[in-house]
């Protein structure tokens, strides 16, 4: 898993860095910067606005009482879509940007909850204690 994560870390950044050189070689140095900083602006921009509805989204699923699982990692693929976007590079902009797609976003956020509770049947059921207590002093 480790080693995973280290070839991420390393091999990201030098398609990114590859990729922007090619693109700055096609377009030019100053039209590859502005478009960088154009998808990080309106990339967080529009994260950052997905973001207050996810949040007003969670406020009413415990207003109703139920939990909101799906809207709470809807909320993280959110923060993970802003840092991919402030990211300098085309790949993890793209990455972020599919993650601002609500549908998609939902679905995605919908299938790893419900893995997490195929991988962990004793999640469906919560085992309750019940009893009476005194706080002694």
């Amino acid at each position: 898993m480790g080693s995973r994560i280290f070839l991420l870390l390393f091999i990201i950044p030098l398609a990114e860095t590859w990729f922007l050189i090619k693109v700055g070689g096609f377009i030019g140095a100053v039209p590859t910067i502005a478009l960088v900083v154009l998808t990080a602006v309106v990339g967080t921009t529009v994260a950052r606005r997905q973001g207050l509805t996810t949040i007003r989204r969670i406020q009413m699923a415990q207003v109703e009482g139920r939990l909101p699982a799906v809207e709470m990692v809807e909320g993280v693929m959110l923060l993970l879509a802003g840092v991919l976007l402030m990211t300098p590079g085309f790949f993890t902009d793209a990455i972020g940007f599919s993650m601002l797609f609500p549908k998609l976003r939902g679905r995605l956020a919908k299938r790893s909850i419900d893995s997490l509770a195929t991988a962990r049947p004793d999640l469906e059921q919560p085992v309750v204690i019940e009893g009476n207590y005194k706080r002694r002093r």
